[in-house]
């Protein structure tokens, strides 16, 4: 492959399996996020610990996302996604073991084999980028985010239905069938269409400090970085504290289902927004959003506060993410892109492994009403971060 070569026809395509994968992939998450804390609930020593399962598939996440571009650099993208769907399906079923054994070290093993599947599957946004010439880019990436428009609603609906499939032994079921899903997933991995960089072609460009100082990089990451983290944060959060305010497991995987639309649904639309107004702007009302979220949940602990918190959380979020997303495809050429992608999403499951577990701390030690606190100095960095670069003498995009 010519590292310079563009096809938006085949970047369509691509984008549309990709979006295929993206929800089943998201679906697989979506149950996760809702069972996670309550399978910790029930298996963990402490309390502390009963957001593990979550910390655990964002450690999985954060520690194999750089190895995961790198491998995909050598054997290709396909087969690198196709290999880690494979790992995640792997993960479902161990979990589902250690729940039906009450062993809680065999879930977070099973919640880190599935963060391995989620390192790969943040490369599918940039997959789509791939083929696609600069102006078809952002509606690339928005077309694979709309793959999770499915996967909340398969998601939150896979759980209520299985969560009691292997009864009495609660959530086993949903686990088994997160396994499923990623076993179709592997499947549909197959038709993606992306070929190997030319393995004569040695260079890999500029450094990757160099790459990396660019403001523009910085403010990419930052914002991704920032938009994950409180996401990850408050809805790692919400199932516990949920349940703790007297709510059932199908109130907050009705939550968690608004949550995940508002999250995907916008995408729809979002790449043409940046491409009318700038990824900035998108990005700021993104950060704004999540402030939003955070005085929603302060506010009260009614079932409403819950699901206007989630679904505005959901909104900044992808806001947020798809801004700094595009924002960041423009700081790299394509020999460049597996090295700049990886630190990326490095940085970015690495700002997240922290906000999962410190939102089992947080719930722990100070309750729902600290998670929300949390929320306003993380926002008001990244609007922060943004004001910054449209300052910067020396931005490379005006955003």
């Amino acid at each position: 492959m010519s590292p310079h070569a563009f096809d938006d026809r085949k970047a369509k395509r691509n984008a549309m399996v990709l979006a295929v994968a993206q929800a089943l992939y998201g679906a697989v998450t979506t149950a996760l996020v809702v069972t996670a804390g309550l399978v910790g609930t029930q298996l963990a020593p402490s309390p502390f610990w009963s957001t593990m399962p979550m910390t655990m598939m964002i450690v999985g996440s954060a520690s194999t996302t750089y190895p995961s571009s790198l491998l995909m650099r050598r054997i290709g993208r396909r087969a690198g996604f196709m290999l880690a769907s494979f790992v995640g399906m792997l993960g479902g079923l161990t979990g589902a073991t250690g729940i039906f054994l009450r062993n809680f070290e065999l879930v977070l093993l099973g919640s880190f084999m599935v963060g391995v599947y989620q390192a790969s599957s943040s490369y599918y946004r940039f997959a789509a980028a791939d083929l696609a010439s600069p102006a078809f880019r952002p509606k690339a990436i928005s077309w694979v985010m709309t793959g999770g428009v499915v996967a909340a609603l398969l998601g939150s609906v896979m759980v209520m239905k299985t969560v009691d499939l292997f009864a009495p032994v609660t959530f086993a079921g949903t686990w088994v069938a997160m396994a499923c899903l990623a076993a179709v997933a592997t499947g549909v991995l197959a038709f993606v269409d992306i070929p190997r960089l030319d393995p004569s072609i040695t260079a890999s460009g500029r450094p990757l400090s160099q790459i990396a100082s660019q403001p523009s990089f910085i403010v990419a990451a930052g914002v991704s970085m920032v938009s994950y983290g409180i996401m990850v944060l408050v809805m790692t959060a919400t199932p516990v504290a949920m349940l703790g305010c007297g709510f059932t497991v199908q109130d907050s995987s009705w939550v968690i289902q608004w949550h995940a639309l508002a999250m995907y649904v916008p995408s729809f639309f979002t790449g043409a927004l940046i491409t009318r107004f700038g990824a900035g702007k998108v990005a700021s009302t993104g950060m704004a959003l999540l402030i939003a979220a955070a005085f929603s949940g302060l506010a009260g602990i009614r079932f409403e506060n819950f699901a206007v918190g989630l679904i505005l959380l959901g909104l900044g979020w992808n806001f947020g993410f798809i801004g700094g997303t595009t924002l960041l495809t423009s700081t790299y050429e394509p020999l460049e892109r597996n090295k700049a992608q990886g630190l990326n999403d490095f940085l970015v499951f690495g700002t997240t492994t922290l906000t999962s577990l410190s939102a089992g701390a947080l719930m722990a030690g100070a309750g729902w009403s600290i998670v929300n606190w949390a929320v306003l100095p993380l926002a008001a960095i990244g609007l922060a971060l943004i004001l910054w670069l449209w300052r910067h003498p020396k931005k490379a995009l005006a955003i």
